[in-house]
């Protein structure tokens, strides 16, 4: 009788380790998809920015400097590896764009393009969808970190290989900022 509910126990210990390490590996599996989520969005992000540039360089021809910007941040973000370095240079990468739209308001004939106005609205979507994709991968990312941390499923994590997984998290304080949004009426001017 003592063999058997040895037996079971055993059994039982044995199936926790199996099931504890497969929801590691589930996990780990589970974070990758969300990065390469997250990636497919920069790109198509990436991809967008050179017809944008392309189709305003014409009309902003003395705002070169920007147009400059917007291509050197974009082509860091594209080389960007790793959570916190992509994180960064997608900051900078943000922050350059919101130049360009800026200047794109001062320019009431290439505001009025039609290709123009597609093209900042793809961006906008595409925005969107990789700040969905970034809440995902550090939902995901915190659910995996707190999996391997805790016990007793921490004692499978090194046979797991699992790691923490860095979170997305803002790197540049400027991005913290809240926009000034001022709705109050304005005067006629006299």
């Amino acid at each position: 009788m003592a063999l058997l509910i040895l037996l079971v126990i055993l059994a039982v210990i044995v199936l926790w380790l199996i099931g504890a390490y497969n929801g590691l590996i589930a996990l780990k599996n589970q974070v990758a998809n969300a990065w390469k989520q997250i990636d497919v969005q920069l790109k198509r992000r990436h991809d967008l920015i050179p017809n944008l540039v392309n189709t305003v360089k014409g009309a902003m021809d003395f705002e070169r400097s920007t147009l400059d910007a917007v291509i050197s941040a974009r082509n860091k973000a594209v080389s960007a590896s790793g959570v916190a370095q992509t994180a960064k240079a997608e900051g900078e990468l943000t922050q350059a764009l919101g130049r360009l739209f800026a200047l794109t308001e001062a320019y009431p004939d290439l505001k009025a393009t039609g290709n123009v106005a597609q093209l900042q609205e793809e961006l906008t979507s595409t925005e969107n969808k990789i700040g969905f994709a970034r809440q995902l991968y550090n939902d995901t990312a915190t659910q995996y970190n707190t999996e391997q941390a805790t016990f007793p499923t921490m004692l499978m994590a090194g046979l797991a290989k699992a790691a923490p997984a860095e979170l997305w998290q803002i790197t540049d304080d400027t991005e913290r900022a809240v926009p000034a949004v001022d709705l109050s009426p304005t005067k006629p001017t006299p």
